[in-house]
């Protein structure tokens, strides 16, 4: 495998690894802050996970979230993968170029 790729794919899964801690205790406060009341009856009804609403996309996760959760949100808001990833990277090049 290329050097160039060896790397890049070490670094995606720094970032992803770092993401996961994110999601997870965004996922552990919402449940906290919630009383595990994370699902509106449509989304119990449908047996959704739900951590996948801190994962998946915002039209769904706002579709089977409860009005805990949505207003936990509003104080809280949900960081994507993407949005992480970007705010990661500049902190990342900050950090090469501080150094």
């Amino acid at each position: 495998m290329s050097v160039i790729i060896r790397a890049a794919f070490a670094r995606w899964r720094e970032c992803r690894s770092e993401y996961n801690d994110l999601l997870y205790a965004a996922y552990t406060r919402a449940e906290e802050a919630t009383n595990g009341a994370l699902l509106n009856a449509e989304g119990r009804a449908a047996d959704v996970d739900a951590l996948s609403l801190f994962m998946g996309t915002g039209i769904r996760a706002h579709r089977y979230a409860s009005p805990e959760l949505l207003e936990h949100w509003e104080a809280f808001p949900r960081v994507t993968f993407e949005q992480f990833e970007q705010q990661w990277v500049a902190g990342q090049q900050w950090m090469d170029g501080a150094a």
